[in-house]
C-alpha cells in the first residue's frame, strides 16, 4: 500500500512539473548569477521604504524587484537584534549575539562570504557610507566579540584580500593608539590607498582602498552629495574586470542614525541616496544580464508609523514611537538570477544560504530555517 502511494504521488508531480527538493534549497534548474551585490539599508523598515516612497512623488528604483520577501531579525541573545548581530547573520549565516561580529552564539569564529568568495577566485568589495570599521560592513571582513574594537578591526582588513574598500575610517588605520600605520602596510599589500577624494572618478588597477572620511561620512545634506551612488558605479566596474564574478556589499549606514534621531528628513534623504545607488546597481544588472541584486536590512529602527501622506506633493504625516531598533521582520527586493529564491518569510540567516548556494559557494543543499 505505502509503495502503492508514493508511486502515485511521484507521478503526480511529474504530471504537474514539479519535483520536491529537499528543504528550501534552490531547485537545480535556477539560473544562477555570476555576481551578487548586496545592499544593507541599516534600519530600514516598510514604512521607511513608503516614506520615502512617498517623499520622492511615487518613485523609487529598488520598487522593480520582481520578487519580494520578509527576513526575521532577532539575534542569538536578543528579540530586538544590533547592527553587529545583523550584519553577522548575513555574512556568517549564523545567528549571532548582540555587538559581536564573525563569531556564531558560542564565540566560534564564522567563515564570511566575502572570505569564501575570495578563496574561490571571486573579486570583493565593500561600501559604507559610515566607517568601514562600523558594525554592518566590518561584520563582512572580522571577527571579534565587540564591535567597538575599531583599531583591532582595521587590522583585520590585513588579513583579507578584498579588492576593493570606500567608505569612511580613515584614522582607524592611521594615528592609532599603537602607533602602526596600516595604510604604509595597505600600500606594501598593492593597494592604491586614496584619503579623502573630492570625487570618485577613480582610476584604479585592480585593489583600490578610498578613506571617504577620517570617521564617519558627513549625512547627504551636509555635504556628502553622491557618494554612495559614484562609489557603487567605480566598484562595479572594477570589480566586473574578473571574468570569475563578484561579491559586492554596499550599505546605507545612516538610515538608522535618522531612526535613532526621529529625524524623519534624515531618514528619507538618507534612504532616497542609497536607491540613487540601487538605480546604478539595477542598471548593470539589466544591461549584463549575469547579476543578482538584493536589497534588504538588517533590523527597523524608530517604530516608525505613516500615518497619512501625498504622492503628489509628496508630503508625509509621520510618527516615530521608539528611539531605539524594533523587532519588526524587515523587507527583502530582489532582481536578477536566483531573485525568486527570495520570496517568502525566512531567517536573516538565509540570506547567507541563498547567496552562498547561488554563487555555488558550498556543495551542500543547507536548510533556510537555521537553528537559534
Amino acid at each position: 500500500m505505502k509503495a502503492g502511494i508514493h508511486t502515485f504521488f511521484a507521478l503526480f508531480f511529474i504530471l504537474i512539473g514539479y519535483i520536491p527538493s529537499p528543504g528550501y534549497c534552490s531547485p537545480t534548474d535556477t539560473v544562477k548569477p555570476r555576481n551578487i551585490i548586496l545592499f544593507i539599508g541599516d534600519g530600514m523598515g516598510v514604512a521607511h521604504i513608503y516614506a520615502a516612497y512617498t517623499k520622492n512623488k511615487g518613485f523609487l528604483h529598488m520598487m522593480k524587484c520582481p520578487y519580494t520577501g520578509f527576513i526575521k531579525t532577532h539575534s542569538a541573545s536578543h528579540y530586538i537584534t544590533d547592527s553587529g548581530a545583523g550584519s553577522t547573520a548575513f555574512s556568517c549565516g549564523k545567528k549571532a549575539n548582540n555587538y559581536t561580529l564573525g563569531i556564531d552564539k558560542d564565540s566560534i569564529t564564522c567563515k564570511t562570504i566575502l572570505e569564501y568568495a575570495e578563496e574561490n577566485g571571486l573579486s570583493t568589495g565593500l561600501i559604507s557610507t559610515s566607517a568601514i570599521t562600523h558594525a554592518t560592513p566590518a561584520a563582512f571582513i572580522a571577527h571579534h566579540e565587540s564591535r567597538l574594537q575599531y583599531e583591532s578591526i582595521a587590522a583585520d582588513f590585513l588579513n583579507t584580500d578584498v579588492d576593493v574598500l570606500i567608505g569612511g575610517g580613515g584614522q582607524h588605520f592611521a594615528n592609532r593608539a599603537d602607533g602602526a600605520d596600516l595604510i604604509a602596510q595597505l600600500q606594501n599589500k598593492g593597494y592604491e590607498v586614496i584619503l579623502y577624494p573630492s570625487s570618485y572618478d577613480i582610476d584604479s588597477s585592480e585593489k583600490v582602498v578610498v578613506f571617504t572620511a577620517p570617521l564617519h561620512n558627513p549625512r547627504f545634506s551636509d555635504g556628502r552629495g553622491n557618494m554612495l551612488p559614484e562609489a557603487t558605479e567605480k566598484a562595479i566596474s572594477i570589480l566586473n574586470r574578473n571574468e570569475t564574478g563578484f561579491f559586492l556589499m554596499i550599505e546605507g549606514s545612516q538610515i538608522d542614525w535618522g531612526g535613532h534621531n526621529n529625524d524623519i528628513e534624515y531618514v528619507v534623504e538618507e534612504l532616497i541616496d542609497m536607491d540613487n545607488a540601487v538605480g546604478k546597481a539595477l542598471d548593470f544588472a539589466e544591461k549584463e544580464g549575469n547579476t543578482l541584486v538584493i536589497i534588504t536590512a538588517d533590523h527597523e529602527t524608530g517604530g516608525l508609523v505613516v500615518k497619512d501622506g501625498n504622492m503628489t506633493t509628496g508630503t508625509i504625516d509621520i510618527e516615530f514611537t521608539s528611539v531605539n531598533h524594533t523587532g519588526v521582520m524587515v523587507p527583502v527586493f530582489a532582481f536578477g538570477p536566483g531573485a525568486a529564491e527570495f520570496s517568502g518569510v525566512y531567517e536573516n540567516t538565509a540570506v547567507f544560504d541563498k547567496m552562498m548556494n547561488l554563487l555555488n559557494l558550498t556543495n551542500s543543499c543547507v536548510s533556510l530555517t537555521q537553528s537559534e
